[in-house]
């Protein structure tokens, strides 16, 4: 039977053509040995028993330092990896709508509750971080009305002190009363 008669053939070619052109811009980034190893990778372990985190979460999140936590505010420390940066050794701005989206949520997160979600993000680039840089990421809640919140995430170069990026960051949790 010809491929066009088959969806679900066509989305397997699709598939495996993105996957080759992945492995392609990953050869360009990672040196031999580095590809060797993530090419063997066939599922994601678990990180830690009881984790529930992501793969995606360890990711991003591997190397940050909480350095403060009070109410309403979160303060923590970052040296900006290899393997967050772009082709020029950027941090990547996913990468830091990421940082934004995480280290804001986590200002709203209460222990034993299920965790908010973003609603709106919006986020003013405003100057670079290079691999090897260390950031400094804090997180302020402005207001909370209802199951709704808003955070500011301020990410700066913490030997300049430069601004690199301001987000804000709105998340919604219905969540039930504990009376």
């Amino acid at each position: 039977m010809d491929m066009c008669c088959k969806p679900e053939l066509v989305r397997f070619e699709l598939r495996k053509a993105k996957m080759k052109k992945a492995r392609e811009k990953l050869q360009l980034r990672l040196n031999q040995q580095e590809y060797d190893a993530v090419s063997q990778l066939r599922s994601v372990p678990s990180l830690r028993p009881g984790d529930n985190s992501s793969f995606y979460e360890h990711f991003i999140l591997s190397g940050i330092r909480v350095e403060r936590v009070e109410p309403g505010s979160v303060s923590c420390s970052f040296k900006v990896p290899s393997r967050l940066a772009d082709r020029t050794g950027k941090l990547a701005n996913g990468a830091i709508a990421n940082l934004v989206d995480e280290v804001g949520g986590a200002v709203v997160y209460e222990e034993g509750l299920p965790m908010n979600v973003s609603v709106d993000m919006s986020i003013s680039f405003l100057s670079i971080a290079r691999v090897g840089d260390e950031l400094e990421i804090t997180s302020r809640l402005l207001g909370r009305k209802g199951g709704y919140s808003g955070t500011i995430v301020l990410l700066k170069n913490k030997a300049t002190g430069e601004l690199i990026a301001e987000g804000r960051h709105s998340l919604f949790g219905r969540h039930n009363s504990k009376m």
